[in-house]
């Protein structure tokens, strides 16, 4: 590719230049900010029964495709490999270091 072909890819096409930027359409109606009412600014109250069930958690497991399944296994069994082999690692081997050792006088 040469270099004047480069820099033409690189400039914005006449088109994007004379569209306005959201910023300034945004500047044009400054009044819908600042018409912001107290009750607009307080915080949305919690629903009542907002927190889920057992049961609907189980319900949203049923969303999960059914193609990721053996993915989880896989990754929950290594995962799992991995976690006994650190401990095991830490209790059997006596080689390791888990004090320091310093001058003992």
């Amino acid at each position: 590719m040469f270099k004047a072909t480069r820099v033409m890819a690189m400039q914005p096409t006449r088109m994007m230049a004379m569209q306005p930027s959201r910023m300034t359409m945004m500047r044009q109606s400054p009044q819908l900010f600042v018409t912001q009412t107290l009750r607009m600014r307080s915080p949305v109250p919690k629903e009542e029964h907002g927190a889920h069930t057992a049961s609907q958690r189980l319900r949203q497991l049923k969303n999960i495709p059914t193609e990721i399944w053996p993915l989880i296994l896989v990754l929950g069994i290594a995962v799992g490999m991995a976690i006994f082999s650190l401990l095991r690692k830490l209790v059997v081997d006596r080689t390791l270091r888990l004090k320091r050792r310093g001058k003992q006088e």
